[in-house]
């Protein structure tokens, strides 16, 4: 995945969104039920493209993100899916689209280090110390 950059939707705009700090709102969490999580989070969006090339996003496309190296995105920096934005990414060639949230105001900040970069998956052989056993090994640069 590379080409991370900061998107920001119309909806953003709506009261429903507070800025809270350059490319983070505070909004209502869309999963939140009484006494599930918190009711109230921070969110961000950001594009990307995937590198179809790469160790598991071979096939990638904004229609079909690939879960490596998303799923470690979202396991990284603590964050989950809050809009999938299905409509440009369905009418998008190479540019996906995610809205990502936390309760963590720190949590939000740490995915937006990923602007500029990229972040993508090398596979491991078992001899390989970086790995820690794994079957690949992420890189962000």
């Amino acid at each position: 995945m590379k080409n991370f950059q900061n998107y920001t939707p119309e909806k953003y705009a709506g009261p429903e969104y507070q800025a809270s700090e350059e490319g983070i709102y505070l909004a209502k969490n869309p999963y939140w039920r009484p006494g599930f999580g918190c009711e109230d989070i921070y969110v961000t969006s950001l594009s990307f493209e995937m590198e179809p090339e790469r160790y598991g996003e071979e096939g990638g496309c904004p229609q079909d993100i690939t879960q490596v190296p998303f799923e470690d995105i979202l396991d990284d920096y603590f964050v989950y899916v809050t809009d999938f934005y299905d409509q440009l990414n369905q009418s998008s060639e190479k540019t996906c689209y995610q809205e990502f949230g936390s309760d963590s105001l720190e949590n939000i900040r740490n995915l937006r280090g990923l602007i500029g970069k990229r972040f993508y998956a090398v596979p491991c052989g078992e001899d390989d110390p970086e790995g820690g056993g794994s079957e690949y090994k992420i890189i962000i640069e």
